[in-house]
């Protein structure tokens, strides 16, 4: 069989894929036969959920459209703010209240999410297989730092982390997802991510450390684990981080 060759050029975050020499610019990619286009792109390294629109010979196409020799292939990224509703988007409505799963990698993340009030699921006990099914079921975006993960057939919604650090990873979602908007911080469980609602001191106070129960008056309870938090130097602490997040150019 002969092997045939098309020209790719993938756009903005879609190089971070990419050895250097083939980012932001075009490259040949050799086949054999028929492939879809899918198949092309994610053998070339790119999960298929973070790509928006493609366009073949100038023509948009979604991913079962079968490669030909002499293609030359377009790919953009997943577009969060600009008007591309006339060509064949890849990827269903955006989630505009988005709940999370992570992987194993990604557990400080979890918790910082959580801070800013986003509902994030993260377990060390879970399998690809079972975080795959749960985002599929319950319609979650997967976070990971594993590209592979991403490549389920399955996976709908899902972000490749590009950072190695939480507080830059935190940073990166919010402006990749466009989030700023949705925080809604201290609103959430830390550690189990249970929502938590406002309770009064006389309900909670035989659970408080003696200290606590001198200088603090508003307290919030976890619905599901029954965790108190309270407005300490811990708090403190939190909401001055938001406040980076919130302020600084992410």
């Amino acid at each position: 069989m002969n092997e045939n060759e098309a020209w790719f050029r993938f756009y903005e975050e879609l190089n971070d894929f990419l050895p250097s020499y083939k980012r932001k610019t075009s490259f040949p990619f050799q086949f054999r036969g028929n492939p879809s286009v899918k198949d092309a792109i994610e053998s070339i390294g790119i999960p298929h959920v973070e790509i928006d629109m493609i366009l073949v010979n100038s023509n948009s196409v979604d991913f079962s459209y079968k490669m030909q020799n002499g293609d030359v292939v377009s790919v953009y990224p997943v577009f969060e703010s600009l008007d591309i509703k006339n060509v064949q988007k890849l990827r269903a409505k955006p989630l505009r209240n988005p709940k999370f799963i992570l992987d194993v990698h990604l557990g400080r993340l979890s918790k910082y999410l959580r801070l800013c009030g986003f509902d994030s699921i993260f377990q060390k006990s879970l399998t690809d297989r079972q975080i795959v099914d749960i985002s599929v079921t319950d319609k979650r975006i997967i976070l990971t730092r594993d590209r592979g993960l991403l490549k389920s057939k399955k996976v709908t919604h899902g972000y490749w982390i590009r950072s190695s650090k939480p507080k830059e990873q935190l940073k990166e979602v919010i402006e990749r997802l466009d989030l700023m908007g949705n925080i809604n911080p201290f609103t959430r469980c830390l550690v189990c991510n249970g929502l938590l609602r406002k309770v009064q001191k006389e309900i909670v106070i035989d659970s408080l450390p003696e200290r606590t129960k001198d200088f603090y008056t508003e307290f919030r309870k976890c619905n599901d684990c029954g965790r108190i938090y309270w407005e300490g130097s811990h708090y403190e602490r939190m909401r001055k981080f938001l406040l980076t997040i919130q302020d600084e150019p992410v």
